[in-house]
């Protein structure tokens, strides 16, 4: 896992608040197509992933749900382009992100995804705003003023962090911390978020707060999102829940867009599963 996620780069062809730009709401944003990623572990070879393919459409909420091992955080590296496959192929808003140059690679990682980590990655000696900011600073876009600040003024609001903007992270809980990574990721407005574990390192009603935030965006705002998860408590925001062991996607779970989160019938339904 990178020391720093990958900075989205800033568009200013959107409003501060407006979601992303897209067509058609069962339209495909990112595709797998037979994906495969093997590993060598001394003399053998270990399959993390075997042969997953997987489509999310545009405005849609989808958690990878599964235990420690199961290889659902390497299929959200490899959607992400933070990895690349052993075979098959990952298509982003139209583009083969396994087949580009790591140059590439990169531009569309920073142009249309977000990520958000069990960890916060955000800079100590930053305050919050400085921290949410940082795409734009990083662009060479004043964030003190225009639409950059509009913008941030926006992502604050939705993660109810208005107030502690002049606040470094050693003065904040872990899950206002939680908050500003979130906020930094939607300031770009991606195409993407992508959100390994989010609530990882959090309690449960805090974990909450985070997952209400993921929810929110995509539910008012038409973010499209994927979840990484081992707790049906969080994959239950979902629209869409598909289940990851032993490397493959062993169920898909429709849930559809619910104002309500409660986990007990995703629970009942893995029991019938026998998960």
């Amino acid at each position: 896992m990178p020391t720093q996620p990958p900075v989205s780069s800033p568009s200013e062809a959107r409003s501060p608040g407006a979601a992303p730009a897209r067509p058609e709401r069962d339209g495909t944003i990112l595709e797998a197509r037979n994906l495969t990623k093997r590993y060598r572990l001394g003399k053998r070879e270990v399959d993390a992933l075997q042969d997953v393919s997987l489509k999310v459409r545009r405005g849609e909420f989808v958690a990878l749900m599964g235990p420690s091992g199961s290889g659902k955080s390497t299929l959200l590296h490899l959607l992400g382009g933070l990895d690349r496959p052993t075979s098959g192929e990952v298509v982003l808003d139209g583009e083969v992100v396994s087949h580009l140059s790591d140059r590439d690679a990169t531009r569309l990682r920073r142009e249309k995804t977000g990520f958000v980590f069990q960890f916060f990655n955000l800079i100590p000696l930053l305050d919050v705003y400085e921290n949410v900011a940082l795409p734009f600073t990083i662009a060479g876009i004043d964030p003190r003023h225009g639409e950059a600040a509009a913008r941030i003024k926006d992502v604050l609001e939705l993660v109810d962090l208005v107030g502690r903007e002049r606040n470094r992270p050693d003065q904040l809980s872990a899950g206002e911390q939680q908050r500003v990574a979130l906020a930094r990721a939607l300031v770009a407005q991606p195409a993407i978020l992508l959100a390994d574990e989010p609530t990882g390192n959090l309690d449960y009603a805090t974990g909450g707060e985070i997952l209400d935030g993921l929810w929110r965006s995509c539910d008012e705002r038409g973010q499209t999102i994927v979840l990484v998860t081992h707790d049906a408590r969080a994959a239950a925001y979902a629209d869409r829940v598909l289940v990851v062991g032993d490397g493959k996607i062993r169920d898909e779970i429709e849930l559809g867009r619910r104002a309500e989160h409660d986990a007990r019938p995703l629970i009942m339904r893995l029991a019938l599963l026998g998960l």
